[in-house]
Order: structure tokens, then sequence, then C-alpha cells
């Protein structure tokens, strides 16, 4: 068995710790930004490929404590490093350092890796290269109240990177968000689904990997993992048969998504062919004004805009959202709508009281996402 810390956005981490759950994870603990969970290696190639709300998935090390610099590089030196990748590999280390004695970050990583290479040094009388733009192997540093953490992060690029979205027009939110919006409303999959203002189609695209039981790491080319010196080629490659083997396309609700501006839902359809969902999910060039679900009931999940103005639009983002609110009102009755909003004042606009508030961090921007019934 081994411990592992799986990082997601903040207000994810109920839905995370559900996803871990279903994996068979044990000794799940949902914290600020994250959740520590064990299981053997084969969980984390698992959780690499199915889960959803998770942005990195670290095997962690070792704990010691490190309240001077000394203490910090013996307590690096002592993980046997050589045992866990080879000295080929490049390297990066990425640390974080709350309220200790040591205070910057880019000291405690420089400290970490000499410790780290030292000790390569030591026992094969070399040393591995840096590399902080496209390392092999990526190590974490987490430093609070003098307390360490080291960990090996067995994702590599971070895993909201799905690899769909290649246009550079494409919206600001997370692929692991909008899963994670998909999951906190609970939508099963069965009923239909509409976005209004899909964008880059993130929502509707997350929505039909899901539907699907789509192993979002089927999309990715490599893994951290693949570097480690534990790694088996074998049971990845029968994991990635099992995934593929799941995905099911009939049987879904229907999925769409609407935008008013016709370059945008050119991006989303382009997304959702290199997401491979392009035959669950439709996209339609259509107004705010004129949004009407058309079927008596389903779930409407979006992320409308938070600035001043809206591409393609007269009006400001006041009348946006009070169209929205009008078109809830009138033409999605019977229907239930989860509204992501960064802007409180322009929420108002919608005219209608949400039953629920989930809080949610998107990126930097503190966020709400809006729970409204329509009767």
């Amino acid at each position: 068995m081994y411990n592992y810390f799986a990082t997601t956005s903040k207000g994810l981490e109920g839905v995370l710790a559900d996803e871990i759950a279903a994996l068979g994870g044990k000794r799940i603990a949902a914290g600020t930004g994250g959740v520590s969970f064990s299981g053997n290696r084969e969980l984390s190639l698992r959780a690499n490929l199915w889960l959803r709300t998770a942005n990195r998935v670290l095997l962690q090390l070792s704990e010691f404590s490190a309240p001077t610099p000394e203490a910090l590089y013996e307590g690096a030196k002592a993980v046997p490093w050589p045992d866990l990748f080879t000295v080929r590999s490049k390297i990066a280390v990425e640390a974080t350092v709350r309220d200790s004695a040591i205070t910057h970050s880019h000291f405690a990583a420089q400290k970490t890796k000499d410790a780290v290479v030292d000790r390569f040094r030591d026992a094969v009388r070399a040393r591995p290269d840096v590399d902080t733009s496209a390392p092999d192997v990526r190590i974490h540093l987490r430093i609070v109240r003098d307390a360490c953490t080291l960990s090996l992060d067995t994702s590599g690029e971070s895993l909201n990177r799905r690899g769909y979205r290649a246009d550079p027009a494409d919206a600001s939110l997370r692929e692991t968000v909008a899963a994670g919006i998909v999951l906190l409303s609970g939508w099963d999959g069965q009923v239909p689904l509409s976005d209004p203002a899909c964008g880059a189609g993130t929502i509707p695209i997350e929505a039909a990997l899901f539907a699907s039981r789509f192993a979002p790491g089927l999309l990715r080319a490599s893994f951290g993992f693949q570097k480690h010196a534990d790694y088996r080629p074998k049971l990845w490659s029968s994991l990635l048969d099992e995934a593929r083997g799941a995905v099911r396309r009939s049987g879904t609700g229907r999925i769409e998504g609407c935008d008013i501006s016709a370059e945008a839902i050119g991006g989303a359809g382009r997304n959702a062919q290199r997401a491979g969902v392009s035959d669950i999910v439709s996209f339609k060039r259509r107004d705010i004004r004129e949004f009407s679900p058309g079927e008596p009931s389903g779930v409407i999940i979006c992320n409308p805009p938070y600035g001043i103005r809206i591409p393609g639009e007269e009006g400001g983002i006041e009348e946006f959202y009070r169209a929205m609110g009008e078109a809830f009102k009138k033409r999605c009755r019977g229907w239930t709508a989860y509204v992501l909003s960064g802007s409180p004042t322009a929420t108002r606009h919608i005219g209608l009281k949400a039953s629920r508030r989930f809080p949610l961090m998107n990126g930097p921007i503190d966020c709400r996402l809006l729970k409204y019934e329509m009767y």
C-alpha cells in the first residue's frame, strides 16, 4: 500500500473523493485542494486513466521536519532517488512553502534538487540533468509549518490537459472543472443536457465523455509514471484495453452546446472530433435570446462570460444575463439549470432565486455554481 494525494480545484474535493472511492481507494480524506488516499501501484495508474476532476496524482515518498535548510537537504537526500528513476531522466522540483522558517519556495526547490543530484552522484557517480520546461520526472515539495512532504508526480503534464482543445480561442475553463460541474449537478447521462453559452464546448464534451464512460486518460499520449523505475508496460496496456472496452456509444441523453459565435461553434465541433465524441454531442449557433432546449425536462449547465462585453453581442453583460433568465423562465420549465457565476452582480440579472450554491474556484476566480429549478 502506498500513500497518494490527488490535487483538484477548490470546491471539487468531495466529487474527487467519490471518484477515488469508486476506483477502490482506501483511507480517503478530502482536504483543501485535494484528496489523500492509499492503494497499490495499479491504483495510481487507474487514477491517472479514469479520474475526471484530478489535476495531478502524487505518490508521497517521505515526510519529515524541515525547520532549517540543512534539515531539508538531509531529509531529501535520505530518499532513495536512484531506485525511483534513472540518472538519464531530466528532473524538475516544484515547491510550495507556507508558514515556515524556510520562506522562499525557489530556495527550497533548489536545496531539494541539490540533495537529489548528490544522492545520485554518491550512488552512480553521475547526476540527472534539470529541465524545468519539459522534465521527465517531476518532484513535488510542500512545507507547511516546517513539516515537509516529498512526492513524485505520477501524472506528468496536468491531467486537465486532455489533448482535445487545440484551438487558441478556447475558453479558459479547465476540463477538470467542467467535468466537476457535470458531476456536481448529479446528471446521470440519461436525460438531455444543454449548454446555452458553450464557447469551446468544454462542458458538453466532458458531459459526453462521462455519459459514454470514456476514460479521459485515453486521450493522452503519455504520463509521468511511464518514466518511473517500476513502470510495467504490460499492466498499463491491459488497463487501456479495459478502458476502451468500457466505452458505450448508445443510450445517452441528447447533449448539445449553443453559442452566438460562429467561430466558437466551429472550434467546439473540432474539439469534439478530437475527443472522439462528435457522434453524441452537437453544437449549433444560437443567440441566448432564442435559447430553447425543446424537450420537457433536462439539465442546463453553463459557464457564461463574466466580463463587461459579450463577443458578438451589442449589449453588455447585464443584457446577456437578463436574456438568459428570460429564456430560462419562458422556455425551460421542467428543467434544472446550473450556472457557474464569477460575478454576483451579473447573475442578479437572471431574475431567479438559486435553490443551492456550490463554492468553486475557476482558476484564480472565486465562483459559485448556482442551481435554478424551473418548475
